[in-house]
C-alpha cells in the first residue's frame, strides 16, 4: 500500500473542489435522483473527509477505461489525489467519500 499523499492547505482546496467535483458528477449520472448532499467533515486536525450522499444504493465502480474513452476516470482521479476513499451504505442510499491529509500528518 502506498503512502497517503500529504498536502499543504492550498493544495487540499485545489484537490478537495476536483474531489467534489468528480464525485458530484457520479452521483448525477449514475444515481439519477433530483437531490443529493456534499459533506465535508474535519476527522481530526490534519484530516479532510468530503462526501456525497445520494439516494441510489449501487456502489460506485473503480473502471480502467482504454485511452480513447471519454469517461470513467472520475473514481480513479479521486483514487490517486486521497489518502483515502470508499462508500457507506445508508438505509435509504450511499455515501462516497474521499479523504485528504495535510503535510502536518505524521
Amino acid at each position: 500500500m502506498r503512502a497517503p499523499p500529504r498536502r499543504q492547505r492550498t493544495d487540499l482546496a485545489e484537490d478537495g473542489a476536483l474531489i467534489v467535483s468528480e464525485l458530484v458528477t457520479n452521483a448525477v449520472r449514475h444515481a439519477r435522483r433530483a437531490s443529493l448532499r456534499v459533506v465535508i467533515d474535519r476527522p481530526g486536525a490534519t484530516r479532510l473527509r468530503i462526501g456525497v450522499v445520494d439516494f441510489s444504493r449501487a456502489r460506485p465502480v473503480l473502471g480502467a477505461p482504454g485511452p480513447r474513452d471519454e469517461d470513467g476516470r472520475g473514481l480513479a482521479l479521486v483514487a490517486e489525489l486521497a489518502a483515502e476513499w470508499g462508500t457507506d451504505a445508508l438505509p435509504w442510499g450511499k455515501r462516497v467519500w474521499a479523504e485528504l491529509r495535510t503535510a502536518e500528518d505524521g
